[in-house]
């Protein structure tokens, strides 16, 4: 081989690896921003499993370590099964092991930990498992006495921080509009029928709660406590029924400073959406809730498997709709009509297939992953 001939084949040569390098790099930083991606969307999720004990090979270890859970919800009964399968909590010590360990096994001690643990009869851990009782929010407001609601929301705080669980689903902020209203009122979960009071013993459970270092969500707006039905159960109306005093509760605690994460109901109010219920709604999220009440915590779903979204709503499509409408964090708790521990990894997989689709931004996961971040570096969740 003569010398310019040596000297052609030895730029061809660097050419196809310099190429190839390049393409290689362009892969490899393509696949890093999908990965990364996908795991700002695994932050926007908080999901329910069964067991009362794990270890690393259990599938909420590995959905965790797998697809970077934001959070995981703890329930006392299983009930799918009728609560013939375990669930979660049997004791403090056992609930307390299994939360540490959770944390160990995944070596992820930054996810939220959360419970319904408003006292009364929402409550999941109950003297029958050796909790201390809890009073309802309908009894704390007939106490007259708003320091009893702080006294009340700090001893669940207390609990709550001892078992190492740093996230509850509560107060509900919903007005006492309807008594027999059969998820609010009749179950003692409105602290009043007057707004102002509610907002009053609200912000004193949440003192309580804060005091422990607890991050509340109040719940559940824009307000469900006109209604007549159960959006468990299915879609509930609320447009003949609804009041804006509805709205007083959120307005104050949002106007003193609270800035933790607010829970969206599964409602419809035809006057103001005509199509969508709150938590799949730009209206009532983007709209009221963002740019007229100037909430700028987190926002977080109902659970998105109540019967008011699975049956009009498919599973990816409700996500979808739910994050276009401003929610940043979805729950899935599993614990309704159907155990699908593929449910989680469906969803992520239908927002980031959406995100590649254009039907959502990558701006809107970011802004969302920010906001759960910034919320966990508050309460130092690391």
């Amino acid at each position: 081989m003569n010398f310019k001939r040596q000297i052609a084949l030895g730029i061809i040569i660097a050419t196809v690896f310099s190429v190839s390098a390049i393409s290689y790099a362009t892969i490899s930083n393509k696949n890093s921003k999908e990965q990364e991606l996908k795991r700002m969307i695994g932050q926007m999720m908080i999901i329910g499993f069964r067991g009362t004990e794990v270890d690393q090979d259990s599938y909420i270890v590995k959905e965790i370590k797998n697809n970077n859970i934001g959070g995981i919800l703890l329930f006392d009964k299983d009930n799918p099964s009728g609560g013939t399968i375990k669930r979660n909590i049997e004791n403090p010590e056992q609930t307390k092991k299994l939360i540490s360990d959770i944390k160990t096994y995944s070596s992820n001690s930054s996810i939220f930990v959360s419970i319904d643990s408003e006292g009364g009869y929402v409550n999941r851990l109950k003297t029958k498992y050796g909790f201390s009782n809890i009073m309802s929010a309908e009894k704390i407001g007939q106490t007259n006495n708003a320091d009893t609601a702080k006294e009340e929301g700090q001893k669940i705080g207390a609990t709550l921080k001892d078992l190492g669980i740093n996230l509850d689903f509560a107060p509900v902020v919903d007005v006492n509009i309807n008594p027999s209203n059969p998820v609010i009122g009749y179950l003692e979960r409105s602290f009043s029928e007057d707004p102002y009071k509610v907002f009053i013993y609200a912000n004193k459970f949440i003192e309580g709660l804060h005091q422990e270092n607890i991050i509340s969500a109040i719940k559940h707006f824009p307000g469900h406590g006109s209604s007549t039905s159960d959006s468990h159960l299915g879609m509930v109306d609320v447009t003949n029924s609804y009041t804006t005093k509805e709205l007083i509760p959120y307005a104050n605690l949002i106007k003193g400073g609270y800035n933790d994460i607010i829970m969206t109901a599964h409602i419809i109010n035809q006057n103001i959406d005509k199509e969508n219920p709150a938590t799949l709604s730009p209206i009532f999220i983007q709209g009221l809730l963002r740019n007229v009440l100037g909430f700028k915590g987190v926002v977080i779903s109902d659970d998105m498997q109540m019967g008011a979204i699975t049956d009009f709503y498919g599973q990816e499509n409700a996500a979808v709709k739910a994050i276009n409408a401003g929610c940043d964090m979805l729950i899935v708790s599993n614990n309704i009509k159907v155990y699908d521990e593929e449910a989680p990894s469906k969803i992520i997989n239908g927002i980031y297939q959406a995100v590649k689709d254009g039907k959502i931004s990558e701006k809107r996961i970011y802004e969302s992953y920010n906001r759960i971040q910034k919320l966990k570096n508050t309460y130092s969740i690391k």
